[in-house]
């Protein structure tokens, strides 16, 4: 039963991270693609926004496939909770907790189911246990991915860059 369970909690947010991540990327399921998002990025201090926009799609779309496929350990789930830190910091910060206000609901349990999968492994039916490669769900490596995903969403907040300060021309101004 707890194989089942795991393959199943994979598949669902594996498959619903990686199709967010597409929204971002190609504009699929209702998303803006990476220029209209891309605006929305530049407001939040993420510049150039369509850059960040494709790391960010990219990062999910790449967690939500290794994650479905059981593929790579624990490296799907910590770029998952790597974008859901940077996305809870800037987009639902403040915002309360419930999704219905923007808040930090659904970051939130992505970067936990992220976090709990990571821990668990992917379980018999997965790509890493048909191959072999079980030994990158050791606690070393699962240790050091998820390190490696929260180092990435600081690095990420970090480089933030406020808009440029608009120039007023005309008033007082010869």
């Amino acid at each position: 039963m707890l194989s089942a369970g795991l393959l199943i909690a994979r598949l669902v947010f594996g498959l619903s991270i990686g199709a967010h991540g597409t929204q971002k990327l190609f504009g699929w399921f209702g998303g803006y693609g990476l220029a209209g998002t891309g605006g929305f990025f530049e407001q939040l201090g993420f510049r150039p926004g369509r850059l960040f926009v494709a790391l960010a799609g990219s990062a999910e779309t790449v967690a939500g496939l290794l994650l479905a496929l059981g593929l790579l350990g624990p490296v799907g789930p910590a770029l998952m909770l790597s974008v859901m830190i940077v996305a809870a910091a800037t987009v639902h910060r403040g915002k309360g907790f419930f999704a219905t206000t923007n808040g930090i609901e659904l970051p939130l349990l992505y970067a936990t189911a992220g976090v709990a999968l990571a821990l668990t492994g992917a379980g018999p039916y997965s790509l890493d246990a048909r191959l072999g490669l079980e030994a990158v769900h050791s606690p070393t490596f699962t240790a050091v991915a998820l390190a490696a995903g929260v180092i990435g969403a600081i690095g990420n907040l970090a480089a933030r860059r406020p808009a440029p300060a608009a120039t007023s021309v005309g008033v007082g101004t010869t």
